[in-house]
């Protein structure tokens, strides 16, 4: 083979320590101390994306199976490359990695090593086999692929997805050279598939990248396989519950069981006092300070099932920590009893700037707003403002609480306090777009995200309702529109059949009738109409917040849009035509590049919500017991 990227390691280093260049770090010696695997956090900047690629076989695989269940190092090559700094930096980087990975076994089964090629017109699996041959002469070590695509079509929208700009490079006289000109970047992929780290070559070590796998498998806990079947390990999980390839027959869950789980308390006065970047100061009326111990009590009540008719629901079962403080699981949500919910759990981060309260926009305060789940039938189905009140105050663990936090006992105002000091402090920002654009950090987010940006603030006209300021975003202009959603379903024909899954990659088709006997009829929603009764109001909803999309799906006050690429395409198609649609909603036209880069864009602004995620997993739980005292007596 004439092209060969540097036979083996040995010759790569020799052949670059004759260059005249300084070399990046990658090469040598790291040269300062590492802080302890775990001591800090690695925050998701966005979803690793799928693609369809080729092996040494020349076998068709999918790129997301092959990241899913392991923490994976993925790197962007080309066999010809000759820049120091570029592909044959990040093959010595990967060889070192696994070279390190053979003294420790159980590391190298949880990690795997992915070189992708992005030239495959000259890359074929059977040159990539040739590379992958050059360096099998370590024993052991993490397993490491060497991967292509069918074709330069198969590969644009993996590129795309990552941020990898790449065009080829012409002599003088026009013609093509053959090489490549591209910026490398090295992704570190979680095993639920979410990016964690994105190095550069100032920042591409063997150290460095070995020391971040472990901060991962130190958040995971160790892994089950390994684990003694007797032992339960202990793991603090981050947002995001992730359900996705549900709908396959392959599914497996990522969820912990509660039982596993590790908590750990944040200071969350201080996240309420000195909010993340890209968020502005916190409203907080001055009839309702918030203070440590208001927020203590604010959680302890938010987690607490007695709150609840029967003693059996919280809170947080509709606004669940790890799925965004929303619920991944259904589009509407499931109230006391298995009850019908009308709308779809809303995320509560971030609830603290937000005005008005609920889809229909019909309260202004949460220190109201909490109240209403609390008493709605189909919630948590309280009979009366008193019932809550009385059930507090004679529960023995809340003695003296409210008395050392407001003066005096539980009553209508001191809850609502209480509650909404808690969701004051639920505020996560510093996102990949936040370290982008109020953080002057450049490499924070890839080019996708940029041309998304682009999109978002220009042709997509998104900017319009989701605003940005010069100096912090809340991506919403707290006003309610009408896109046509509510519209549809009000006007829709009830289906003959509707199709129920029952497991991943089982779906049945039942028939609507049946469905119709053994269930509640689906109410009816104007949305906005039903406050004001101003008949322009109807199907109007309340514009949400961007932040955190990628943790609270399914999207819409109803929850009948999946995914973010599906609400993108809803808004390129100009939503739903009806009478009152809101005249800012029209025909975008967007190409599927630009589609694809919104999507980018909407997924970089997700932040770092782990801590609260944690947090919330350490505040006790309420449960139902024979020795509580009834309320009524």
């Amino acid at each position: 083979m004439k092209r060969i990227f540097a036979a083996a390691a040995v010759v790569l280093l020799s052949t670059l320590g004759a260059a005249h260049e300084p070399l990046p770090p990658g090469y040598g010696e790291l040269g300062y101390a590492l802080p302890a695997p775990g001591s800090y956090r690695l925050p998701p900047l966005g979803r690793a994306a799928d693609g369809e690629v080729l092996d040494t076989r020349g076998e068709t695989r999918s790129l997301g199976a092959l990241l899913d269940g392991r923490v994976t190092v993925l790197s962007f090559i080309y066999q010809s490359c000759h820049d120091t700094s570029g592909c044959p930096l990040a093959t010595t980087v990967l060889h070192r990695i696994r070279q390190d990975t053979a003294r420790e076994p159980e590391l190298a089964e949880r990690l795997r090593l992915i070189s992708l090629s992005f030239d495959p017109d000259r890359d074929t699996p059977e040159h990539m086999a040739h590379l992958a041959h050059n360096f099998r002469f370590v024993e052991g070590g993490s397993d490491w692929l060497f991967l292509t695509t069918a074709s330069q079509e198969k590969l644009q929208p993996i590129l795309d997805a990552y941020g990898q700009a790449m065009m080829r490079e012409r002599g003088p006289d026009g013609e093509e050279t053959g090489d490549l000109a591209h910026v490398l970047r090295v992704f570190l992929i979680d095993s639920e598939r979410r990016i964690r780290n994105i190095y550069s070559p100032s920042f591409l070590h063997p150290d460095l990248v070995l020391n971040d796998v472990r901060t991962l498998f130190a958040e995971a806990g160790p892994d089950p396989a390994h684990a003694p079947a007797h032992t339960a390990h202990a793991a603090t999980a981050g947002p995001g519950d992730d359900k996705t390839g549900y709908e396959r027959p392959d599914y497996r869950t990522r969820s912990l069981s509660l039982a596993v789980r590790r908590g750990r308390p944040m200071d969350l006065l201080a996240n309420l006092q000195d909010p993340p970047l890209g968020l502005p100061p916190v409203p907080v009326p001055a009839d309702a300070p918030v203070t440590q111990k208001t927020v203590a009590i604010g959680r302890k009540l938010f987690f607490d099932r007695r709150l609840s008719l029967n003693g059996t629901f919280s809170c947080a079962m509709c606004h669940i920590p790890e799925q965004g403080f929303a619920s991944n699981e259904l589009k509407t949500a499931v109230g006391i009893e298995g009850r019908t919910v009308r709308r779809n759990a809303p995320g509560l981060f971030n609830a603290a700037y937000s005005a008005p309260l609920f889809h229909d926009g019909r309260e202004t305060r949460l220190e109201h707003q909490v109240w209403e789940p609390l008493l709605a039938a189909n919630e948590m189905g309280n009979p009366s403002i008193a019932s809550v009140v009385e059930k507090v105050r004679r529960l023995p663990d809340y003695r003296g609480l409210f008395e050392d936090a407001f003066g005096r006992g539980p009553d209508m105002e001191t809850i609502g306090q209480a509650l909404a000091s808690y969701e004051r402090t639920l505020n996560c920002g510093d996102s990949p777009f936040d370290r982008w654009y109020y953080g002057g950090e450049p490499s924070a987010i890839g080019d996708a995200v940029e041309r998304g940006f682009a999109v978002f603030m220009g042709k997509g006209g998104c900017v319009g309702c989701h605003l940005i300021g010069p100096e912090h975003a809340l991506f919403t202009d707290g006003r309610l529109h009408n896109t046509g959603i509510g519209y549809a379903a009000s006007m829709a024909r009830e289906p003959t059949t509707r199709r129920i899954q029952v497991a991943p990659g089982v779906a049945l088709d039942v028939a609507a009738a049946l469905i119709g006997k053994v269930s509640e009829a689906p109410p009816s929603d104007l949305g906005r109409y039903e406050i004001t009764r101003d008949p322009d109001d109807r199907w109007k909803y309340k514009t949400p917040g961007l932040r955190n999309l990628t943790l609270t799906a399914p999207y819409m006050h109803d929850g009948s849009i999946a995914t973010l690429a599906e609400v993108v395409a809803f808004y390129d198609g100009g939503g739903v035509e009806n009478p009152l649609l809101d005249p800012s909603i029209r025909r975008l036209d967007l190409s599927a590049r630009e589609q694809t880069d919104l999507v980018a864009f909407l997924e970089a602004l997700t932040g770092r919500c782990d801590d609260l995620v944690a947090d919330a997993f350490a505040a006790p739980v309420g449960d139902a017991s024979a020795d509580d005292p009834p309320w009524w007596e």
